[in-house]
């Protein structure tokens, strides 16, 4: 089972890039962040029509989380639990049946936090808090869990391509890399680094002053696996070349593939 994470940027400004790339992928779920539309408006269509399953978590113009599946759900859950008060669409979580059991999925867009010296970076961590929190209480279940998506947080050195650039960055700060080492080590493999230890895989280049061509990279988007899904691990890449596209997202997809098989 190959399953995918891709923060697109607006669904609607991507359909062309996003189909094109379902196409020669051909990954069986998909998790997308910052899709930018209400649940209402999701353009579900062109997606569908490619035998996906669409379940969205969105809101207007920010944010906005997406799972695509070409297996039938079986439950659906939107929202982070821990902060009733919170409205961002930031998570969303679904179950699919597999020959050995559930597999676990959750489209993650992990807050930004900047600037750091603000109520934004509070937010991020509170975040990662509850994401730890939701993890641990998960990984009780003992399930293949996959957490997907867009994290905000540069983990080392070796996942940027200037660290000194990025050392005020909310994605970069101390404190950011310390919550998500302990979230990692409630017993998460990050797929990316299992396979290769390289420097230069990134998934993100800014819009600005060049960073495409000059690879001015930074990996912020990963795939976290629990030890069940870890141990059923066969690869995992990242689609690099989709940066090039006409009309790119800033964010490229990231793929793994699973030894699972579905129901």
């Amino acid at each position: 089972m190959r399953i995918a994470t891709w923060n697109v940027n607006s669904v609607k400004q991507r359909i062309e890039n996003l189909t094109a790339w379902l196409t020669e992928r051909a990954p069986d779920i998909v998790c997308l962040q910052e899709t930018k539309t209400v649940d209402e408006a999701f353009p579900r269509q062109p997606f569908e029509a490619l035998g996906y399953n669409v379940a969205v978590h969105g809101q207007k113009t920010f944010n906005g989380v997406a799972i695509l599946s070409k297996y039938k759900f079986d439950e659906v859950t939107p929202g982070l639990p821990g902060d009733p008060a919170d409205y961002h669409a930031r998570f969303i979580e679904a179950t699919v049946s597999t020959k050995s059991g559930v597999l676990r999925v959750a489209s993650i867009y992990l807050p930004n936090g900047n600037p750091p010296d603000t109520e934004k970076y509070s937010y991020k961590i509170k975040w990662m808090e509850r994401l730890t929190k939701y993890t641990h209480e998960r990984l009780q279940l003992e399930e293949p869990l996959v957490l997907a998506g867009d994290y905000n947080v540069i983990p080392t050195a070796d996942d940027v391509h200037n660290p000194a650039a990025w050392a005020a960055d909310a994605l970069f700060l101390p404190l950011t890399r310390e919550k998500f080492r302990t979230l990692t080590n409630l017993g998460l493999t990050d797929a990316i680094r299992a396979v290769s230890d390289e420097k230069g895989l990134y998934t993100f280049w800014d819009y600005q002053a060049g960073a495409w061509p000059k690879n001015w990279g930074i990996r912020i988007d990963h795939l976290l696996l629990s030890s069940q899904a870890a141990d059923r691990l066969t690869t995992a890449g990242i689609d690099k070349h989709v940066r090039s596209w006409e009309r790119p997202s800033d964010h490229v997809p990231v793929y793994v593939d699973l030894d699972i098989e579905a129901a």
